[in-house]
């Protein structure tokens, strides 16, 4: 007897529980899991766009200044 899928829709009214950020990870452990997501167009990925992330200041720093920086031709 074959299997049949079943779909259940999505209840609006159910809460999903907030999850408190608790597994420290290193950037360096990151980096290449993220830069093959994003490159693979993974879309698990868009589900933690809106996910926000504590970073030191003075990384925060480089950052900016890196957003702004443009190379030279």
């Amino acid at each position: 007897m074959p299997t049949y899928l079943r779909i259940y829709p999505h209840r609006r009214d159910e809460q999903h529980p907030i999850q408190e950020p608790s597994v420290r990870v290193r950037l360096g452990d990151l980096f290449p899991l993220l830069v093959q997501a994003q490159r693979g167009n993974y879309l698990w990925l868009n589900d933690f766009e809106d996910d926000e992330v504590i970073i030191t200041p003075d990384l925060y720093e480089v950052l900016r200044a890196f957003r702004a920086y443009r190379p030279s031709a």
